[in-house]
């Protein structure tokens, strides 16, 4: 159980939350809910221990496993040693152990001594038993067993992301505490961890963007809003759906009490002068206390996203043969072939470097309004239909934003002939409302880079979305929108995302990847997994 005592956390004038006591119990599992902002990442430090609360008190269990952030900590480690460091107790006692069997000629009594009581912690902590344990959560994560030998710091970026979160799982901890862990992964990896996570019985502290694993996984959802944290039964719609009753419910009591308050007031201005003294007075007490509390303000903050397109693009939108392109020497698509329809919604499916951005930027390689990038393809023709405009999100932004503007002179620069007016408009549909608009682009973070790329899109107006993981960084109420505005566009989309959600209700075709081949499914993502299963 982890207990939260009067806790609050501000920075600044900016109150994250206030007085704020509840309870995480075992056998429970909890979902963090709030938008970007909200103090999720704080919250989460404060539960781990690693950044004190600025007022009231946490009480944590000893076993508590936490999936860290730091990518390049343990890039000195074999990647089997990272992940039984997740059992601290354990792993000190292996290294005493180990460097007292290195001088075990010379050993005193008290070190003798010292040895037995070592051995005694491994094993009560499964020690002898900690790699064959760490190779069964690797496997999961699809770590394969070639990798668990070497250092961490010759493993990919979301190599180590699945590792550090077997570390977190590792030991069977009182409770998890997981911020973010589906980042980097694949479905296959997310399936894997929502299967384990609704298997322990431990108490679990999920923080995620992706409404479909909140919903499969958790039994309740703690949201940050009003500057506190309300508990809710269920999974993340459910807590949506109570969330919106409840504070209808109160801001209808509110006006109803206002209502009262005008009332009274109105009698109190009409006989104050008069001989119903006592009346009035009365009526004031009744005003004070009536007299509406003012509510803490809502954090959340909906964008609003619209794609439209300038015109409309011929019937065939993208025909291509025998596209081919190999990734580290082995062949990420293979003669690949076939034709995309206007107004298609095409999901690419399949693990992580299985070639679904290569194929996407092999048919981008000379896509109208983009730069040409013939190395992305190998071999095979690409034909781009009648009229077609192409608005590309890919999954690195790096260098996509010009420094040393401001977000409003970035945006602005992509139709200079759009009155600034317009341009500040759309900068505000997607939260960059007021002064936040002359942001400078070297302070932007992930989820306001991805807003203002998609603020571009919006501006341009095209008729094919070629959208490479655009959930990446952005908040559930962002992509709710983003999830909206793709059912809603009116042209063609080709999309990579691990967010089921997104799948299952904005694809009408699939590309599915596994086996080293590409399985074209003409129908919705739901329909193709019934049939695969």
């Amino acid at each position: 159980m982890i207990s939260v005592q009067n806790v609050s956390m501000r920075f600044g004038s900016k109150i994250l939350f206030e007085d704020v006591t509840t309870t995480f119990s075992p056998g429970r599992r909890y979902g963090l809910t709030g938008p970007n902002g909200a103090g999720k990442s704080t919250f989460m430090k404060l539960l781990a221990g690693d950044q004190p609360p600025q007022k009231g008190t946490v009480v944590r269990p000893d076993k508590l496993g936490v999936l860290r952030q730091d990518q390049f900590a343990y890039d000195q480690y074999t990647v089997t040693d990272t992940v039984i460091m997740g059992n601290g107790r354990l792993w000190s006692a292996l290294q005493e152990r180990e460097a007292l069997y290195e001088k075990s000629a010379d050993l005193t009594d008290a070190e003798g001594m010292r040895l037995g009581e070592l051995e005694g912690i491994v094993g009560h902590e499964d020690g002898y038993e900690a790699e064959a344990n760490a190779a069964v959560l690797l496997q999961g994560l699809d770590i394969p067993n070639d990798l668990h030998r070497r250092k961490m710091a010759e493993l990919q970026g979301g190599q180590k992301v699945r590792v550090l979160l077997a570390q977190a799982l590792f030991g069977q901890p009182a409770a998890l505490l997981l911020d973010e862990p589906t980042n980097h992964l694949d479905l296959d990896s997310i399936h894997w961890l929502r299967d384990f996570m609704t298997r322990y019985d431990g108490t679990l502290v999920v923080v995620s963007h992706d409404r479909h694993f909140l919903n499969a996984v958790c039994t309740h959802i703690a949201d940050i809003d009003y500057e506190t944290i309300i508990t809710y039964t269920g999974g993340y719609d459910d807590m949506v759906l109570a969330k919106t009753q409840v504070r209808a419910r109160v801001e209808a009591d509110n006006a109803q009490r206002e209502k009262k308050i005008e009332q009274l007031q109105d009698f109190i201005a009409r006989f104050s002068a008069g001989t119903r003294a006592s009346q009035v007075m009365s009526r004031k007490k009744e005003v004070e206390r009536l007299q509406t509390a003012e509510l803490a303000r809502s954090n959340i903050r909906r964008p609003f996203i619209k794609f439209q397109m300038n015109r409309p693009s011929g019937r065939v939108v993208l025909e291509f043969d025998g596209v081919t392109k190999t990734h580290g020497g082995a062949s990420a698509v293979n003669g690949f072939s076939a034709i995309v329809n206007r107004g298609e919604k095409i999901v690419l499916a399949g693990r992580n470097g299985v070639g679904k951005t290569t194929l996407l930027r092999a048919l981008l390689s000379d896509a109208p309004g983009l730069p040409p990038s013939p190395g992305d393809i190998d071999a095979g023709t690409v034909r781009w239909g009648h009229e077609v405009s192409v608005g590309y999100f890919p999954q690195d932004s790096t260098g996509l934003i010009q420094r040393g503007m401001t977000a409003v002179e970035w945006l602005h620069q992509w139709d200079p002939d759009a009155h600034r007016q317009d341009v500040h408009g759309l900068l505000g549909q997607m939260l960059f409302s007021g002064e936040e608009g002359l942001k400078p682009t070297d302070a932007l973070s992930g989820g306001e880079t991805a807003r203002l790329l998609f603020c571009r899109i919006m501006l341009q107006k095209p008729n094919v979305l070629v959208f490479d993981e655009p959930t990446n960084h952005l908040d559930l109420e962002s992509i709710n929108a983003l999830n909206i505005a793709l059912q809603n566009f009116e042209g063609t989309v080709l999309l990579v995302t691990h967010d089921e959600d997104v799948m299952d209700e904005v694809g009408t075709r699939v590309w599915s990847f596994a086996h080293g081949a590409i399985t074209d499914f003409k129908g919705g993502y739901e329909e193709f997994e019934a049939q695969s299963a």
